[in-house]
């Protein structure tokens, strides 16, 4: 996905992943929980969960801390510039930011360096993520890449080991609401546009827009922009009025299919919170005006 300091606490354990408002539970919808469609759901979320707390999911990530000088230290040494988790070296070596904003790796005397997959790697110019998979240093349990956001380069550090990853309690859902699945109408640009996506630290990343989809939601039309997120999938950034109160502030995510003969399935019990929800060094986008949508 396209996927930053949170400027609040973590709040993962205390909001609502879903599309719907909480309805009470009865004895009615006890007994439907097993029909395919809810199984679909319910998988979709436990998979969802998985995902998150895997060893590459967002709860292992440990630190993000922007390149402001031509040379940036990084080590477990307390002495760094960029302090790594235990298990990294002490001095694990220096990006070395050019005026041109390319960015090397150099070396350590005595450090090994390999990057994921095993390909060793002995310095030189590295890959940010700004434009495809990154070239991740792999140091144990802990891995150091450059991230991009919009403009500004930093270090981003994942460490399998994360106490956050250790101590996350669960996500909560909204309980499945049929009436939150929505048939929706896309209606594509003459051709894709690039847009301006602010993220949640100021930064503004460019992304493609195909066009937009209406639908009818609680007896009113609404409308939201897409956002290209592969050959196969839209993807929506959204506010609704559940925002800061039942939901995460900032905004939530929905995934659909691209559209089948003019129409898309927007179906709101997939939505889910963004990374920034579970960990304070995501860099998450924010909705653009029109996808902040007047309804629960």
């Amino acid at each position: 996905m396209h996927r930053g300091l949170l400027l609040a606490p973590m709040i993962a354990a205390a909001v609502a992943c879903g599309g719907a408002p909480p309805a009470p539970r009865t004895e009615t919808s006890k007994a439907t929980t097993m029909d395919p469609y809810r199984a679909e759901i319910e998988k979709f979320r436990h998979d969802r969960e998985a995902k998150l707390t895997s060893d590459t999911g967002w709860l292992t990530i440990a630190g993000l801390s922007f390149l402001t000088k031509p040379e940036t230290t990084i080590g477990s040494d307390a002495a760094s510039d960029v302090v790594l988790p235990a298990g990294a070296p002490a001095r694990a070596g220096a990006f070395m930011l050019a005026k041109d904003g390319r960015i090397s790796l150099k070396p350590e005397p005595g450090v090994t360096y390999q990057l994921l997959g095993g390909r060793p790697f002995a310095g030189g110019e590295i890959k940010s993520d700004g434009a495809g998979p990154p070239d991740r240093l792999v140091f144990g349990d802990v891995q150091v890449w450059i991230h991009q956001s919009g403009e500004r380069p930093a270090v981003r550090i994942r460490n399998r080991n994360n106490p956050l990853r250790k101590e996350f309690t669960g996500m909560k859902w909204y309980p499945v609401n049929d009436a939150y699945r929505i048939e929706g109408t896309f209606v594509p640009y003459d051709a894709p546009k690039e847009v301006k996506i602010p993220n949640m630290l100021g930064d503004i990343d460019t992304m493609e827009s195909p066009g937009h989809v209406t639908f009818t939601l609680n007896g009113k039309e609404h409308n939201m922009s897409v956002i290209t997120e592969d050959e196969q999938s839209f993807w929506f950034i959204f506010r609704d009025q559940t925002s800061g109160e039942e939901t995460y502030p900032a905004a939530r995510f929905l995934y659909t299919p691209r559209p089948v003969d003019g129409k898309v399935t927007l179906d709101f019990n997939r939505a889910e919170n963004p990374p920034c929800a579970f960990n304070a060094y995501a860099t998450c986008p924010l909705p653009p005006k029109e996808n902040r949508l007047q309804v629960r």
